[in-house]
């Protein structure tokens, strides 16, 4: 089991730490949640973090990537997490950019990937259509048009939807909305003919996106992986972006935590420290084990897929579902623990606990989680 960082990543930590303490602090996630910002994240601070590399770290050099592994994204993310910085990593680097580069032909892959590494292009990943999530529970169709396709349906929670330049469309070329079988992937121009786009704002502050496809075109330059067999690529690209929210998820409890250690420490009633009281000892103990639980299983899914396990799928689902479990316990218990002043949006502590619950959904919750380890482990 993999607990501990590498010489290099512990490097690659402290320059992040360090970069994000001054560039986004969480006040910045306040004033672009107050000043209802028209992107949502900053694109000056996007390409900021493609010049210190960190859009790149996960795809080969020869597109300007950094040729590193999900380890060392995971490292970022979790960095991200502690400041609650809304930047495009799941949706552009995990969910669409991983389609791209895993099924994308090599222009397609130039094209898009450089794009992404540079900081320059912004991807996103529509395949949600159901409040529940299931990532086959796809209706949208995929109809053959000459030597392409036509797209209709449409597609809901399509995270940071509403900045992307290129959408990556799952649509069925065939079979029912549910089935394994029949499931195609599309990299479609976001500004194309047919494509609507209406921003959502989340609890958290963050965007999704509901779009609407009427009558698509795809080319066959657009198709990523093979016609009918996305499901399988789907998979992959899944449990990758499982995995890196959970990192991101866990840097959100460790700093939730650490504030409210701080807390019980400073915090006084009766003329003593609260944090003398053993029902609040008992407490912040339970969500450090929570804690360290969810940090073990993290780490341990980011090395499984950098070293190519088999089953490194199921300790994605492992991840996620432990994550999203932690999430409710560790973001009630901080608010709880701040008392009255948790409640009130002037804390921060209550900013922690918004991003939680929505991460805890984002992907399938911890129910969905446990349900797809077993089906994979064959129960």
């Amino acid at each position: 089991m993999t607990l501990t960082l590498s010489e290099d990543q512990l490097i690659l930590k402290e320059t992040a730490r360090g970069f994000l303490a001054e560039k986004s602090p969480v006040a910045r996630m306040r004033e672009l949640r107050d000043s209802e910002d028209e992107v949502g994240f900053s694109r000056a601070l996007w390409r900021e973090m493609a010049e210190m590399g960190w859009t790149g770290i996960p795809f080969p050099e020869s597109y300007g990537g950094a040729g590193m592994g999900l380890g060392e994204l995971g490292v970022v993310l979790e960095e991200c997490g502690r400041v609650l910085a809304p930047e495009p990593f799941v949706s552009t680097v995990l969910l669409a950019g991983q389609a791209v580069l895993l099924g994308g032909s090599d222009a397609l892959k130039n094209e898009l990937l450089s794009g992404v590494c540079s900081g320059e292009r912004i991807l996103a990943m529509a395949f949600q259509e159901r409040g529940r999530f299931d990532p086959l529970d796809v209706a949208t169709r995929a109809e053959k048009d000459g030597d392409g396709h036509r797209i209709e349906g449409s597609k809901q929670f399509v995270l940071d939807g509403h900045v992307a330049d290129t959408l990556v469309v799952v649509a069925r070329t065939d079979g029912e909305a549910g089935a394994r079988d029949g499931l195609s992937l599309f990299a479609i121009d976001a500004a194309a003919d047919g494509v609507e786009i209406r921003r959502n704002h989340m609890v958290d502050g963050r965007n999704a996106a509901d779009v609407e496809l009427a009558g698509v075109r795809a080319t066959p330059e657009q198709v990523l992986g093979e016609l009918g067999r996305g499901a399988d690529l789907l998979d992959v690209v899944y449990g990758r972006a499982c995995i890196g929210l959970s990192a991101e998820m866990l840097g959100t409890f460790d700093e939730a935590f650490e504030r409210t250690l701080a807390y019980l420490k400073d915090r006084e009633q009766f003329g003593v420290k609260i944090g003398t009281f053993q029902a609040l000892r008992h407490r912040i103990v339970d969500m450090f084990v929570e804690l360290e639980l969810a940090r073990s299983v993290v780490r341990e899914a980011l090395a499984a897929v950098d070293e190519g396990r088999d089953d490194w799928l199921q300790l994605a689902s492992a991840a996620k579902a432990r994550c999203s479990d932690v999430a409710s316990h560790i973001g009630a218990e901080a608010i709880q623990m701040h008392g009255g002043i948790g409640m009130t949006d002037e804390e921060e502590i209550g900013l922690f606990f918004k991003r939680a619950k929505a991460a805890e959904l984002t992907l399938g919750d911890g129910a969905h989680h446990r349900d797809r380890f077993a089906s994979l482990r064959g129960y």
